[in-house]
């Protein structure tokens, strides 16, 4: 599974349990540190941890494990380190005051919704 395929799968594991705002920042010209940064809202803090479950489980599924995880404990922002991809499930508050998007608003932006194929050639 290479990073475009991961940042996929967490997008589709996302939106199956109902996240909000999912969308996909491709970083790679603009960093090294990963290739994307995928980004998503949760309604409370526990919505946000059941959204980081399921983006855990979906890559696990396919022997994929996350090297670290920050933030459960708390769930106003949790971090899924994939190493090439790089997994952000925020509150709306959250998201709006750490605002990742205008901080990486260089990165081409991919709104990702229900009818969004399940894959992307580039």
């Amino acid at each position: 599974m290479d990073a475009r395929e991961r940042a996929y799968g967490l997008a589709r594991a996302a939106l199956k349990r109902r996240a909000t705002n999912v969308v996909i920042l491709d970083v790679r010209k603009l960093t090294s540190i990963c290739d994307y940064f995928v980004l998503c809202t949760g309604r409370s803090t526990i919505h946000v941890g059941a959204v980081a479950d399921e983006m855990v489980e979906a890559l696990s599924e396919h022997g994929v494990q996350p090297g670290h995880i920050e933030g459960r404990r708390e769930a106003r922002w949790v971090l899924l380190d994939y190493l090439s991809v790089v997994a952000h499930v925020f509150t709306q508050e959250a998201r709006e005051y750490y605002g990742l998007e205008r901080l990486w608003a260089d990165a081409p932006r991919e709104e990702i919704t229900d009818n969004a194929p399940l894959s992307q050639e580039k």
